[in-house]
Formats: structure tokens, sequence, C-alpha cells
């Protein structure tokens, strides 16, 4: 009984493979797919709810060095390694693979590179079916497209922009039962009022800090000139007594990379404000530097060109660049001497809480990429950025 039941599960699984090789076969797909399934654990995870995922074909076309492409791995590598809901994606750069580019599913194009492109560099040919990308994590105010013609080129976007089809963001935002609210571009928080007081212990851990404010930073000659906003407000500082260090090639005090877990914990013991400003201003381009400040225990001071009530409730953040260094330092300096009010700036803990996208495979936004592939209403949809140029980029960048 016991090897009858062998046989006929041998049996079946070899009738399964050889169905799903002549589906693979049929796609024209078989020999490419062969080698970037490795072992049959693998073979095994691209059945969904009984039903093959087929496999979705990601071909980059401009040079895999810049993010994100560079951590997207080749193959199925970069979708398995993360463990992501879909991993059946297959990533390459081999324009050939396919025998032709109008079959791949994909076309992604990294915006730093392909703003400079020629038509003459750009495909030849193109398929309905196919979705052509726009991916940069780096902001439009470094890397403008100052040309027309990607006016109703790309179907989908992958970047920083809270309106991308597939977000590459530098934060998650949960509410405290845990549920993914943001950021978004309409956000319903709380107002400081009504948010319950921190607690007596947590004001205890307050007290420790004894210095004014931290800044740690190594591009010194950013687009936004936040390194002279920084010494206006540490010149502004010293008539109340206060500093501000500066960390990093702009300043005169180091805090090595390779020493991150400890600088962060500095921040949080000594310190009562950090300075979270962004080297440009693009919309909706705030980096990891907000969430230094927000899970380290310092009321951030953010400088950038984002709307921040989509990443922040009112009430929790001095904005440097919509008031004067003056203001600041004067606010900066009644907060330090005022524990009670400085404390009322981390009530939104008791409702909020930060993450990185990457700490969640269902957040991550290379699984996120892959997923989006998997969405057959989102991929038989048409869509285009029609005026790409004025979509991506600020009027006065080019």
């Amino acid at each position: 009984m016991k090897k009858h039941y062998i046989v006929k599960t041998f049996f079946c699984l070899s009738t399964l493979s050889i169905l799903f090789l002549m589906y693979l076969s049929f796609r024209d797909y078989k020999y490419h797919f062969i080698k970037s399934v490795r072992n049959y654990t693998e073979l095994l995870r691209v059945f969904s709810d009984g039903k093959i995922q087929p496999m979705k074909y990601i071909l980059q076309w401009t040079s895999a060095s810049d993010v994100p492409f560079v951590y997207m791995g080749k193959g199925r590598d970069g979708f398995t390694s993360r463990n992501c809901p879909y991993t059946n994606c297959i990533v390459t750069s081999d324009r050939n693979l396919l025998g032709d580019v109008t079959k791949f599913d994909v076309i992604a194009f990294s915006g730093p590179q392909v703003r400079f492109y020629k038509k003459s560099m750009l495909p030849t040919a193109r398929s309905p079916h196919q979705k052509y990308v726009f991916a940069s994590i780096e902001s439009s105010h470094y890397y403008p497209v100052c040309n027309d013609q990607f006016n109703d080129y790309f179907n989908w976007t992958w970047s920083f922009r809270l309106d991308s089809d597939v977000r590459w963001g530098y934060m998650l935002i949960k509410d405290k039962n845990n549920t993914k609210i943001g950021p978004n571009k309409i956000m319903h928080w709380l107002k400081p009022g009504e948010m319950d007081t921190v607690t007596q212990e947590f004001k205890e851990k307050l007290k420790t800090k004894k210095k004014a404010a931290a800044w740690f930073v190594s591009n010194c000659y950013d687009r936004a000139g936040r390194l002279k906003v920084a010494k206006s407000l540490k010149k502004e500082l010293e008539k109340y007594n206060l500093s501000l260090d500066i960390y990093g090639r702009c300043g005169n005090l180091k805090c090595p990379s390779s020493e991150v877990e400890d600088c962060e914990k500095m921040l949080q013991d000594d310190y009562y404000f950090y300075l979270s400003f962004e080297n440009s201003f693009s919309e909706d381009y705030v980096t990891e530097k907000l969430r230094k400040a927000l899970n380290n225990n310092a009321v951030p001071i953010v400088y950038g060109g984002a709307n921040y009530t989509r990443f922040m409730p009112d009430g929790i953040y001095l904005n440097a660049k919509e008031t004067t260094v003056e203001q600041i330092a004067s606010k900066m300096n009644e907060l330090i001497k005022n524990p009670e009010k400085y404390a009322d700036y981390f009530r939104w803990r008791n409702h909020y809480s930060y993450h990185s996208l990457h700490d969640d495979p269902e957040t991550d936004e290379y699984c996120n990429f892959c997923a989006i592939l998997n969405n057959e209403k989102k991929v038989k949809e048409h869509s285009s950025i029609k005026d790409f140029r004025k979509w991506w980029n600020n009027p006065n960048y080019c």
C-alpha cells in the first residue's frame, strides 16, 4: 500500500512537471525559465491558488549601475531573496534574452541616465502589452527631464513621488493598530490636542538631553543650499548659548558610518533636535533623514520641497523653509526651557510609528515591482504620463 502511494505520488508530480514544461514551451520561455529556477522548491513557488504564475520578464534598458536597478539582482534572485509574495519576475539587461525586445513584459529606464538618451538610443519597436517604466529614487532637482520626448512615453513610474505606480519610499507609517496608513497625499492625522500625553517614564528619558541640535551630513554643496541655512541657525543659536553640532565632512565632528548605532544612540540620549535637511527640493522628496529624527526621540527640523503634512501630523516638527532661522532658534530655546512643552512634540508616538519599507516583503519596493506585474487589472489598463516633463520637474529646474 505504501509503495503504491509513493508510485502514485511520483506519477502525479511527474505529470505536473511535464504539463508545466509544456506550458513554458508554449510561451517559448522554457530554456530561460529553467535557468532561473534552481530547485523544486522554487518551482513550486510560482504556483498561486493552484494556478501557474507565468513568468514576467523585466528588461533593464539602461545600465544597472544606478539605484534602484543596482539592487534588483539578476533573474529571480532579487525577489526570492526578499521572500516576496510574488517571485515570478525575471530581471535581465540582456536585450537578446527572448530574441525580440517586444516580448518583454516591462522595459525599465533609469531616470538619471535615460534623460540624456537620444531617440536612436531607445527601443525601436514596442508591443501594446509592454509597460515602459521610468525609475528614479533621485530628486528631479538634481535629475530633471528637460525635453518633451518622454511625454506620453512611460506607462508607469517607480519613484519617491506619492502618485507613482510603484512607490520607492524612505518610510512607512503605521497607526497604533499596526495598519499601514501612509505617507499619502491626503492624511487624516489626529490633531495635537487629540493625542494622548506621553508617559512619565518617557519624560524621564528626555531628561538626559543636554545639547540643542545635531546634524549628520556629508554633502556640503547641494542644490538646496542647506549648509548656509544650518550655519545661519548655528550662529543664531549662540545668542541663546545653544549649539548646533555638525558631524561629517561639513563640520568639525566625526560620526563614522561604521558606528551608526552608536551615533543614533548619542542622538537619542543627548540632543533635543535633529536637522532633517534634504539636499534638494522636489515634491514628496523626503528621505531617511526624517526617520532618523523621529525614531531617535529628537524633534525634526525639516528643510525640503515636500508638503510635510503628508508625512507628519502638525505639532511634532519645525520647518526651516517656512520660517526664518531667527524664529526657529527662538522656538528651540523656548522648548528646551519648557520640558512639558517639549514632551508634547512626542505625543504622536502613542498613535503612529515610522518604519522602513523594506522591513516587510509586503511593502518592499522590489517586491511591489513584481507584484504590480501580477495585477491583471493594472496590467491590462492603458496608462501613460501625457505631460511627463511637467509631472516630473519643478518649472524652475530646466
